[in-house]
């Protein structure tokens, strides 16, 4: 193959590190050039190694290019692994690829979705190579292998700085405490995270490469007990670069937290700091960056406050660390100057220095001393020298650095501290995060540390691929052959080794004057021409070469020594050590046992020590022994501790590439790329695999990709002989293959040439496929052409001819059109001419008559005018004058007003404080009050006589004024008479010249108005044509008005059921939230159910007498208690417990919570209590003002008390008709009330004339009869006779014909006698009838005491309410008198008009109080009513031939002798009797061991429900509120007992949702609420609930089916997860349509149906028995589609998911087998009737995203298809799949990157869920519509299967 022409193989290149080029020509062996073509379109001659003499490498299969894992090429070398890495990283955006074992991330430098707690979910549990690749696989396959093998596990991250090694740690961590939990109450899972922002801040820092380096290796073992939780970590650091605290390059920085102290200076607690700008300080501001992009310091310095307090770091020490910090800053600015050049100084008081004194609590004079001089100890002596301003400096740096170090270490040591368990650990996974293989330029003392440190690394990853690889050919039972593999013991030899590089490093800093110098030189003389892995450079003796495993390195010797002593003064030491500041000594109590390789006593040249001047004999040799642990020498030795635990662990690698230097997103540097792919080992897990047999195939997967290769005869029943027959046939080299004991292990190469075959086969049939197809589909086109050309030369020819036919007639038609339009044109012009004449005419006419009749009117006006003015004038001057004398006499009235006003004020002044002092002083308001009135007595008096007086004195002067008037008369008609004689002649004279002026006018008017005719005319012409014109415009507009209004009608319409999507939308939030409270509700409830259990087994037996009752918590019913009244259940006893007995730890967070959430309830209940209290004394009140009597109510008391939450009950309603209708008998009652009921009062007035004879004879012995029944009430408990029913009726029926109240209380204690049994009637004879009455004259007292007590309080409160009235009134009437004196100031005008508003606003807050009464009342009557109409129908009933028959003896005589009573023995009320005691066997036998197979096979659906609520109804009937509580309660509480202990099982959860739903619907059907009743009979109508409203109840109930229905859904989707993807997405259920693509190490689920696989069979099959099991256990069908639609979704949602997460099944032939398979589903919908149930739109999704898989994916029409196609799908979804569409076959395409970019850019404006994953674990909101049964309750039968043997039917 690799010989032919047209092979494409890979080239080196200098730019691109491969090129892609093809042969042009046949190689044939012993030709020393290839003629190659370029992808470029060049031609190439390509030169082979004339040494050597290797072809170019091959490449793959475009089929193969993209693949999960690089195992699974068939080339397996460099450029295919480079090529693999690109094209998934450019064109996919896949940052994940298995190389083997190996977890190749490559880090994209942008934020991914894909660390959502969604995608977690969806890699938890899930096999490594069932999923695509991704770190969450990793810590899964971890997880799962700690569990199942139980060894300890490892995640080895490595690569270079900025590659995303810490990121991929805390993700790899995150994962662990997300699926594992914790395992106390402290959540350790926070505190493990929470120590990431802390050890950031601390250990990383800004380089060039990377803006969040780790300047430090660390190793987590997160610890696990034996359930796999998390229950503690523990963090090992490695090799921390000190130097970055006192030096950094150019545009790095200093280490996160100097930066995030500086940013937060102005904080209050930081201002004994004394910071600043980071600018400031000489340790952070050398690399000219203080600043990240991006990243805000000061919010940093929060969050790593913060999790220093979730890792118990106290605020003391929290500020100790930030002093100490603070003062390295301050004594990096310490400054030195020179006296000369072997001493210096520091300026007095230098700031800098100062603060860092008074920061570190340490003496300034003696450090300053010791930062400018040294001790220097001899053999014999001991002194000080001063040291130079260099060695000063370095002495201040080398101090800062040692405190740093020293504070880091103490920081990592309280870390572990609080990530410590108490708990034994039983397993643990640890995460190494350590540096990868670095060569820089320069190469130091650091880079040599870590190159070692993955020297040992890699050695162990070889040894561990080595050892995987034999353990497979091994299990396989093939041949194994040696693999030749790197081993890179040697350098490790050489490093570590007796006389290798660290161990002469050590020996020369023991010695005095070691340098760096000397040390190479004796690395020369060691090493040099001896070890082949050791050179020297040629121009250089100050460095040397290592050949390490990934490359050569060269390391500069410069400051080896240095580094590896880190040397520190002691003295310095010593200072800091005496510090009053507590924390510092802390950090150096290490110090006092040896020098730690951080602090290692030693500066330039000369050894201290701390010995005295004399020392003893064995101290040299022990210092010695202290000097050996230098730097290199512990990391040695932490190493090895790692490398054990490592090899004590089984290991997962996960290498961390850096795709460019410049931190562009997704962009690949093949340089880069392939650097560090050689330095992280990947390469060399590709040469150890490519060394044996790299492919590997089961024989299932072989013969079901290359069944095309096979005849029919070849294929036999023996899969495995099958493909050995084949493979001999195909590949004739036996070498080149081996079988094993389930897979074919193939060499490199032989899969692609298998695929090639295969593909060549295909491209043959798909060619004579295309050839027949294209030749059918020609022949067929010529003659669809054919017949189409006949058809339209036909119907041509007949246009034409019919085109001129139409021409003829036209041409006609337009010559007679011409000569009549000619005509019409010229007629029209002439009548339009002379109308227009006319009318000019009319308009010149009309105008001159209307000038001449305009000047006469003027002139005839302007006399009026004159007329008027004059006797206006005359009047004017008469008002001025009368308007001056009247002002003048009311300025002299208002001067007397004031004086009066003024004398009023005082006086009112005066009354006001008198009021003011003597308030309540009425009796003197009284007597002024009286002599007020006989003062007006005397006044009317007064007036009387003064009346008659004026009247005399009228009538004389009447007389007088008339002879007066009388002769004035007759002198003013002799002047007026004389005046009209003149003024008649005058007017004689003008009436003549008007008459000659009308004559001539009138002329001239006739004239004017012949013209103005004419125009007139005229205009009305011109007006009527622009008449016609605004019609048709009218019509115009008309017509647009009806299309925009049908317009706005539609939008309108639109908007409106938009409007109406968007509540039903919020509706259904509004119903999810509120389930999902109600479910979260459960879960708590739950686990506090567990915890009490949990602490029933923690504590021992209490001691006898020593039980404690415990106040907060109450049995299990209080637990369901819903109204306020119900608050006295038992509580529960708790168990005391030894204090000194240990305690397993509880969840106490969870139960602090939960015991908040009780003291809230408890609150909210005492609120409500209070309310209802408040609201029940209202009532009383009301009750109290409106009766004329206090009712005798002593039996209603107690029954008031405990319904004070149902005051509008149907029971009370009840009781207070009866109490209206007996009213309403003796004439006291309202007429309202009794008008309803007219005919049945007839009846009651009949039947009370008939008794009242015998009502006084019996009083005394009905009333010591009820004394004697009621002490009976509290001894006997009742039993219920089968005459209950007929007794009750009639009692009913006797109280409402009596009058008194002593009568209707002996009527309620007979009614409770009939409880009793038939042995009690006989104590009413005469032998006990003295102890009789004496007994029921002592209940009397007891009755009239508590009478008397009810008396009082009703007493007490009228008393409040009058007292309250009072108040009231009090305040009203000092208001009134406020508004009084305010009145009084204002002016009349203003206080008429504040008097008028008072009213108003007074008349409208009393209209408002007696609207609201009416409405009361309104509502109060309506109830009334409807309850006369249901009791009148039963009086109607009992009234025939029953109410004849009894008499008052055989009232009283009744409770005697039951037996006579008349009943129906078989007329069954449709009600179950039981006894008290018998509730918890009922509620046993009915629900807790209930099996629900039986009864859904053999009985009536829901007969469980029937039965609990004809019990229901019984104790309804029996007017007992305890028992329906008790009832209720109990099974409330059964069923959830019931689903808490077989809460996995199908049947029964099934089973009693069906059961929960048909009780909740028989509440409601029978309520007796008229929105129920519609579908009822009447016969069902008879049934309704009588005395008890339980719409709580029902509301609870509903909330029981709701967490019912949450529990199914869960069981529903634990059942059908397994199936899921299994028999979706790998089943073939279409065989053949795909084959199974090569896979690598990690190998897939097979998709192949064997034994034990789920295939869509599985599927249908068990959602056949779920829709058989609900639909026989009775469950509404609008549930059963809830449900349905429920599972669909999870089906599609599983599905999708995991497509989104497979690149493998994003193919073509996958959409086609789901597409399929969703059809399936939607068959049997149609099946089952279930089409209309939403089930099928939830798998719109995923029938989409198929969708997506099958179309075309190349042009701009195709891109605007799939967005307007997927609308389902989101624009994350939509991207996802097209990046993951890979090629199963050759002839597929891969999607392009620029179409993938056509349908982001489309897509840009879609607002959608930026989520990729569906959530899988939602749950649609639950609705159970109302569905009333048919079925007739007095039919129903219980079996006796059921055990229910003690309930009668009544």
């Amino acid at each position: 193959v690799s010989a032919s022409k047209f092979a494409r193989v890979w080239i080196p290149d200098p730019e691109e590190v491969w090129k892609s080029a093809e042969l042009l020509k046949d190689y044939k062996p012993g030709d020393k050039v290839l003629l190659l073509h370029l992808e470029e379109g060049k031609d190439l001659e390509y030169h082979l190694d004339p040494k050597t003499k290797e072809l170019p490498h091959l490449r793959n299969p475009d089929i193969l290019v993209g693949e999960n894992d690089l195992t699974a090429l068939s080339y397996l070398h460099e450029p295919a692994v480079l090529h693999n890495l690109r094209v998934r990283f450019i064109d996919s955006k896949l940052i994940y690829t298995y190389c083997g074992i190996v977890l190749v991330a490559i880090n994209p430098y942008e934020q991914l979705p894909i660390y959502g707690e969604d995608i977690i979910n969806a890699y938890s549990g899930q096999n490594m190579g069932d999923m695509d690749p991704h770190i969450f696989a990793v810590a899964e396959e971890a997880y799962k292998q700690m569990a199942r093998d139980e060894r300890n596990q490892s995640i080895i991250v490595s690569g270079e700085s900025g590659a995303g090694k810490t990121v991929s740690a805390k993700y790899a961590m995150r994962y662990f405490a997300t699926v594992s939990g914790s395992a106390s109450e402290a959540n350790v899972e926070e505190k493990v995270l929470a120590s990431n922002p802390i050890m950031e801040s601390i250990g990383n820092a800004k380089t060039t490469r990377n803006d969040n380096s780790s300047r430090f290796g660390k190793y987590i073992e997160i610890g696990f007990d034996k359930r796999y939780r998390i229950i503690g970590a523990n963090m090992r650091t490695y090799l921390l670069e000190k130097s970055r605290v006192v030096f950094q390059a150019e545009e790095e920085r200093n280490y996160h937290i100097f930066y995030q102290l500086c940013a937060s200076a102005k904080l209050p607690e930081f201002k004994m700091l004394r910071l600043g700008n980071a600018d400031n300080f000489n340790y952070t501001k050398q690399g000219g960056s203080p600043v990240i992009e991006g990243v805000d310091d000061a919010k940093e310095m929060a969050h790593t406050r913060q999790a220093c307090t979730l890792l118990g770091i106290s605020e003391s020490h929290q500020m100790g660390i930030f002093r100490i910090l603070a003062g390295i800053l301050h004594l990096g600015n310490v400054g030195f100057t020179s006296r000369d050049a072997d001493s210096c100084t520091i300026s007095p008081k230098h700031e800098p220095l100062c603060i860092f004194c008074d920061l570190m609590g340490v003496d300034y004079e003696e450090m300053c001393h010791w930062l400018c001089h040294r001790k220097l100890a001899t053999a014999t002596e001991t002194y000080i020298k001063p040291i130079s301003k260099l060695q000063a400096t370095n002495a201040r740096d080398a101090l800062a650095k040692h405190i740093y170090a020293k504070l880091f270490n103490w920081i990592v040591d309280n870390v572990n501290q609080a990530l410590h368990s108490a708990v034994k650990q039983h397993s643990f996974i640890g995460v190494l995060d350590i540096y990868g293989f670095e060569t820089f330029e320069i190469n130091s003392f650091e880079q040599f540390c870590i190159n070692y440190a993955n020297e040992k690394l890699q050695q162990q990853f070889n040894m561990h691929v080595f050892k995987l690889e034999q353990e497979e050919y091994m299990k396989e039972q093939i041949p194994w052959t040696l693999i030749d593999f790197y081993d890179n013991q040697p350098c490790i030899n050489l490093i570590e080794s007796k006389l290798g590089i660290l161990d002469l490093l050590d020996e020369e800093c023991k010695m005095p004057k070691g340098t760096d110098d000397t040390w190479a030189q004796k690395l020369y003389n060691t090493h040099l021409n001896k070890c082949a892995l050791f050179e020297k450079p040629r121009l250089s003796n100050k460095a040397f070469i290592i050949q390490h495993f990934a490359d050569k390195v060269e390391y500069q010797c410069e400051g080896f020594l240095e580094k590896n002593k880190d040397t520190v003064f002691e003295e310095q030491i010593k200072v800091l050590k005496s510090s009053k500041f507590k924390m510092l000594p802390e950090l150096f109590q290490d110090d006092e046992k040896a020098i730690s390789p951080t602090s290692a006593t030693s500066s330039g040249r000369t050894l201290l020590t701390r010995t005295p001047a004399k020392p003893t004999k064995g101290r040299p040799g022990q210092m010695a022994k202290e000097h050996k642990k230098t730097v290199g020498h512990q990391f040695r030795n932490s190493l090895h501790l790692l490398m054990e635990t490592l090899n004590a662990t089984t290991p997962h690698y996960v290498r961390c590439i850096k795709p460019n230097d410049f931190k562009f997103p997704f962009t690949f540097d093949e340089k880069r790329a392939v650097q560090q792919l050689r330095a992280c080992g990947v390469l060399e897990t590709i040469r150890i695999s490519a060394a044996g047999f790299p492919s590997r195939w089961t024989y299932q997967e072989f013969f079901s990709r290359y069944r095309v290769l096979m005849k029919q005869k070849d294929v036999l029943s023996d899969r495995k002989q099958t493909c050995k027959n084949v493979l001999e046939k195909l590949i004739l080299d036996k070498d080149k293959y081996q079988f094993g004991k389930t897979k074919i292990f193939f060499r490199a190469g032989q899969v692609a040439y298998l695929e090639k075959l295969r593909a060549d086969k295909l491209r043959a049939a798909c060619i004579r496929i295309q050839k027949t197809i294209r030749g059918w589909l020609l022949r067929k086109k010529y003659l669809r052409m054919r017949k189409a050309a006949i058809t339209v030369q036909r119907y041509v020819r007949g246009y034409q001819a019919r085109c001129y036919a139409k021409f003829l007639r036209r041409t006609k038609a337009a010559t007679i059109i011409q000569k009549y339009w000619r005509m019409y044109v010229v007629r029209r012009r002439y009548k339009i001419r002379r109308a227009a004449t006319i009318v000019l005419q009319s308009y010149l006419r009309g105008f001159l008559a209307r000038n001449r009749y305009r000047k006469i009117l003027c002139e005839h006006k302007a006399v009026i005018i004159q007329k008027r003015v004059r006797g206006w004038l005359a009047r004017t001057h008469y008002k001025r004058s009368m308007h001056a004398i009247i002002y003048l006499q009311c300025c002299f009235r208002r001067m007397m007003a004031k004086r009066e006003l003024k004398k009023l004020k005082i006086e009112a002044r005066s009354v006001e404080r008198y009021k003011k002092l003597h308030i309540g002083m009425e009796n003197k308001i009284m007597q002024l009050q009286r002599k007020v009135d006989e003062q007006n007595k005397d006044y009317k008096c007064l007036v009387e006589k003064l009346t008659n007086l004026e009247g005399i004195y009228n009538s004389e002067t009447e007389k007088l004024r008339s002879d007066l008037e009388r002769l004035q008369l007759s002198e003013e008609e002799a002047k007026v008479a004389t005046g009209r004689v003149l003024s008649l002649q005058e007017e004689i004279a003008k009436l003549r010249k008007d008459l000659e002026q009308t004559r001539s006018e009138k002329k001239c008017i006739e004239e004017h108005a012949d013209r103005y005719k004419q125009e007139t005319e005229q205009l009305v012409s011109n007006l009527k044509e622009e008449n016609t014109l605004l019609k048709q415009e009218k019509e115009a507009l008309n017509h647009r008005i009806v299309q925009q209004a049908k317009e706005m009608t539609e939008t309108m319409e639109k908007k409106l059921v938009e409007e109406t999507k968007q509540l039903e939308l919020d509706l259904n939030d509004e119903r999810l939230r509120y389930q999902n409270l109600l479910n979260e509700f459960s879960r708590l409830e739950e686990r506090y159910d567990d915890l009490k259990e949990e602490m029933t087994l923690m504590v021992h037996v209490p001691k006898p007498g020593h039980k404690r009752t415990d106040s907060t918590h109450s049995s299990n019913e209080s637990e369901y208690i819903f109204s306020s009244e119900i608050a006295e259940m038992e509580d529960i006893p708790s168990r005391t417990e030894e204090p000194s007995e240990k305690k397993v730890p509880l969840d106490m967070s969870l139960f602090l919570k939960l015991q908040k959430r009780v003291t809230e309830l408890e609150q909210e209940k005492q609120v409500m209590q209070d309310e209802l209290d408040r609201k029940e004394e209202q009532v009383l009140r009301s009750k109290a003002k409106e009766e004329e009597r206090p009712q005798i109510r002593g039996a209603e008391l107690e029954y008031e008390s405990l319904k004070r939450q149902e005051l509008e009950s149907e029971n009370k309603k009840l009781k207070n008709e009866l109490n209206e209708l007996r009213k309403a008998l003796s004439e006291k009652s309202a007429p309202e009330v009794t008008a309803p009921g007219a005919p049945a009062y007839r009846v009651l007035m009949e039947q009370l004339t008939s008794v009242s004879e015998e009502l006084d004879v019996r009083k005394e012995e009905v009333l010591i009869l009820r004394s004697q029944l009621v002490s009976q009430k509290e001894a006997i408990q009742p039993k219920v006779s089968n005459t209950m029913t007929d007794s009750t009726i009639l009692l009913e029926d006797v109280q409402k014909m009596k009058d008194k109240g002593e009568i209707a209380q002996a009527y309620i204690g007979l009614k409770e006698t009939n409880r009793s049994s038939a042995l009690d009637y006989h104590e009413l004879n005469e032998d006990g009838e003295l102890w009789l009455v004496y007994e029921g004259l002592k209940q009397a007292n007891r009755l009239l005491e508590s009478q008397l007590q009810s008396q009082k309080r009703s007493h007490e409160n009228e008393a409040e309410a009058l007292r309250g009235e009072i108040q009231s009134l009090k305040e009203e009437n000092n208001r009134q008198q406020q508004l009084l004196a305010q009145n009084l100031q204002l002016p009349p005008e203003a206080r008429i008009e504040a008097s008028l508003q008072h009213e108003i606003t007074r008349l409208t807050n009393e209209n408002l109080d007696l609207m609201e009464q009416l409405e009361k009342q309104d509502k109060t009557v309506r109830k009334l009513k409807k309850q006369l109409k249901v009791f009148a129908k039963k009086i109607g009933e009992l009234e025939v031939g029953q109410m004849e028959n009894i008499s008052p003896g055989q009232i009283i005589d009744e409770p005697i002798r039951p037996v006579n009573i008349p009943r129906k023995e078989k007329d069954f009320q449709g009600m179950l009797e039981y006894k008290k005691e018998d509730e918890q066997k009922l509620v046993k036998n009915l629900i807790l061991e209930l099996k629900p197979r039986g009864v859904a096979v053999n009985l009536i659906p829901g007969l469980p429900a029937y039965i609990l609520f004809m019990c229901v109804r019984h104790a309804d009937y029996l007017n007992d509120d305890q028992k329906v509580r008790s009832l209720l309660t109990s099974t409330i509480n059964s069923i959830k007992k019931v689903l808490k202990k077989r809460g996995d099982d199908f049947e029964t959860v099934s089973f009693w949702l069906s059961n929960t739903c048909r009780f909740l619907h028989c509440l409601k059907q029978y309520s007796g609420e008229e929105g129920f009743m519609k579908h009822n009979t009447s016969r069902q109508n008879e049934h309704c609930l009588t005395n008890f409203d339980l719409a709580e109840y029902r509301q609870v109930l509903s909330d029981l089916a709701i967490q019912i229905y949450q529990q199914l859904v869960r069981v529903l989707e634990n059942i059908l997860q397994p199936m899921i993807v299994s028999g979706m997405l790998e089943h073939e259920t279409i065989q053949g349509v795909s084959g199974v693509k090569p896979t690598g190490l990690r190998k897939r689920t097979s998709s192949i149906a064997d034994e034990g696989t789920y295939t869509l069979d599985s599927i249908l099959r068990q959602l056949n028995s779920f829709h058989s099991v609900m639909c026989q256990h009775g469950m509404d069908p609008e549930l059963i589609k809830q449900v349905v639609k429920q599972m669909f979704y999870i089906i599609g949602a599983i599905t999708l998911n995991n497509l989104l997460l497979r690149k493998d099944m994003c193919s073509w032939s996958k959409g086609m087998q789901i597409r399929y398979n969703v059809s399936q589903l939607e068959e049997w919908l149609r099946d089952k009737n279930l089409m209309n149930s939403g089930a099928k739109e939830t798998l719109e999704p995923l029938i989409q995203a198929a969708q997506l898989l099958q179309v075309k994916k190349k042009t701009d029409d195709d891109a605007e298809a799939i967005c307007s196609m997927c609308n389902a799908l989101t624009t994350a979804q939509i991207v996802k799949v097209l990046n993951l569409y890979t090629p199963v076959n050759e002839f597929e395409e891969r999607v392009s990157v620029s179409f993938i970019r056509t349908i982001q850019m489309r897509l840009r404006d879609r607002k959608d869920s930026p989520q990729l994953l569906m959530d899988a674990k939602h749950i649609f909101p639950v609705t159970f519509p109302f569905n009333p049964s048919s079925l007739a309750l007095e039919t129903i039968q219980i079996p006796a299967s059921l055990g229910l043997g003690f309930i009668s039917r009544v």
